[in-house]
């Protein structure tokens, strides 16, 4: 008998319920002189699925993807979490040379001060809307959308800016899926349509798609 690909539902700690309490949970991995990978999990916790694929998300949307490898580093992240979701496990596993990825705390700090604005302002806005976009299997359509995006990143990461817009798409995307919230469904693929679009435009200019 074949076995039916079933995503894990989401049960995200209490305390994870919006874009400011995981800031909270990312500043609080940085209390050492750097933060780690390890660290932000263990802050975030290895069962909340949707919040682990948010994180990443809204780090490479912040000024410290211009660091150069992190947009991989931060898309591997994302598609390892991602397709631990779709098949169900229970709680995220990641190797160690993704987990000993580090950052410097300060740095951190001063990322996640600029997300809280935009993050207060999102949070103000979520509710559980277009729930038929965040059922069993409308998920396996947004979570392979999430993959195929993790997928492209390390390709494009010398294109200014373009990987930011990605990961933007994914930020929307895991807001959807940890609020139940649809229309932040339909945001991430508008979003990842007008990213994929801009991509295109920049390979012709710079003449990586000629």
């Amino acid at each position: 008998m074949q076995e039916t690909v079933t995503p894990r539902v989401d049960t995200p700690s209490p305390s994870l319920r919006s874009l400011s309490d995981i800031l909270d949970a990312v500043e609080a991995a940085a209390e050492g002189g750097t933060a780690s990978v390890e660290d932000i999990l263990t802050e975030v916790g290895e069962r909340s699925f949707s919040p682990i694929i948010l994180v990443p998300a809204l780090i490479l949307v912040s000024p410290l993807s211009g660091i150069f490898g992190l947009p991989t580093v931060g898309a591997v992240l994302i598609f390892l979490t991602t397709v631990q979701k779709l098949f169900g496990r229970p709680h995220v596993w990641l190797p160690s040379v993704i987990k000993k990825r580090s950052v410097k705390a300060e740095r951190l700090i001063r990322a996640v001060g600029w997300l809280r604005r935009p993050s207060r302002w999102i949070d103000a806005r979520m509710e559980k809307r277009l729930t038929w976009l965040v059922t069993r299997g409308a998920n396996i359509a947004t979570l392979l959308t999430i993959i195929a995006i993790t997928m492209v990143i390390p390709l494009l990461e010398v294109l200014p800016f373009v990987t930011s817009f990605l990961a933007t798409a994914i930020a929307f995307f895991a807001i959807g899926l940890l609020a139940r919230d649809g229309a932040f469904i339909v945001l991430g693929y508008v979003w990842t349509c007008a990213s994929s679009a801009i991509a295109y435009w920049l390979m012709i200019e710079t003449g990586i798609a000629g």
